[in-house]
């Protein structure tokens, strides 16, 4: 059984008198900026100059400086900015300010698993990555609840690395809902075979062939949506309160039959054969460095996936239908318009 930590188990008081740099102003950034301050924690945003965010951050009451100069004045510096930038911000803004008994931290191993950033062996380096969105973050902190995390720690010179991130969970709100412990690699690698093979790439291709399968065989687009894709969300929330037991037992017996009976043809042998490739490019460092080569071309391949998915079929029948429900705040991407 893994360790799993709770407020109860972390000291607030190894971070009163120190001064923490959150780098990134975005989803997660924003929500431990204001989750550490407002647990009574020094806090100082490091933004680059001209940043939409500078502004934001300030209306909040927080202390914003140059990303080099927040990292110079904090004891602890947690990087919150997308992963394929990190290493050369680390270089050229944040290296030069990680002087020995400071800690580096991460909510994602990326950048320390693929080599992205190599820190200085006399810091400390952990991790607190919360297993969710940075807006659930606030909002349950807000609501004294919390999201729970996962730490992990990469060097540890000061001999407190653990305990000093699991007081950084308990001022992030984390702490009260259970903060599992892990590896830098355990977290990268499961989290980007999760996204790919099942979150996002798996469901979101699952979902979209069965709607091509219905329409290709005469069905209504719009009866094809909602059967393949609007009920998704019934299905996962019926899961996410109580596991497949408890949706299977919350639908028909006729649904839960067709779960048995087909299911395992439509993920099967071939399927978890191509999952194991998927994981096994993930485990050998491929995928990162395809990734960073995609970013390093201009991102060619990734933005006409990009322009492709948001001018699909499925995302035109979508998008009408969800302007008919204007209950459920739809949301509408347009073409050319980037992700977070």
């Amino acid at each position: 059984m893994a360790n799993i930590y709770y407020d109860k188990d972390a000291d607030l008081g190894l971070l009163q008198g120190k001064t923490i740099a959150i780098i990134g102003f975005g989803s997660q950034g924003h929500a431990h900026a204001l989750n550490l301050h407002d647990s009574g924690v020094k806090v100082v945003v490091g933004l680059y100059p001209g940043s939409k965010s500078w502004a934001k951050a300030q209306v909040a009451g927080l202390a914003v400086m140059a990303v080099a100069d927040a990292a110079q004045a904090a004891d602890t510096v947690m990087i919150l900015t997308p992963d394929v930038g990190q290493g050369q911000l680390y270089r050229e803004q944040i290296a030069p300010a990680m002087t020995a008994g400071k800690t580096l931290m991460f909510a994602h191993g990326f950048a320390i698993r693929f080599g992205q950033v190599q820190p200085p062996a006399d810091v400390d380096v952990s991790m607190i990555a919360p297993k969710g969105p940075g807006h659930r973050v606030r909002e349950t902190y807000l609501a004294g609840q919390g999201v729970p995390a996962l730490v992990a720690v990469h060097q540890n010179p000061s001999g407190h690395a653990k305990e000093n991130a699991l007081a950084y969970a308990k001022a992030l709100g984390a702490a009260r809902a259970g903060v599992l412990e892990t590896t830098f690699a355990e977290e990268t690698e499961s989290d980007l075979f999760g996204e790919q093979a099942v979150l996002c790439g798996g469901v979101s291709n699952l979902m979209k062939a069965g709607f091509e399968t219905l329409v290709e065989a005469g069905y209504q687009p719009e009866i094809a949506y909602f059967e393949c894709i609007h009920e998704m969300k019934l299905i996962v929330d019926l899961i996410y309160q109580g596991g497949l037991s408890y949706m299977r037992y919350s639908v028909s017996d006729t649904a839960e039959h067709g779960d048995y009976r087909s299911g395992p043809r439509i993920v099967d042998d071939r399927t978890r054969a191509e999952m194991k490739k998927i994981l096994a490019e993930i485990q050998s460092g491929a995928y990162a460095e395809e990734w960073m080569d995609e970013n390093a071309q201009g991102r060619p391949n990734f933005n006409q996936w990009r322009q492709e998915g948001m001018t699909s079929q499925v995302e035109e029948v979508g998008r009408s239908l969800r302007r008919m429900m204007p209950w459920l705040n739809p949301k509408e991407v347009k073409p050319g318009q980037g992700g977070a």
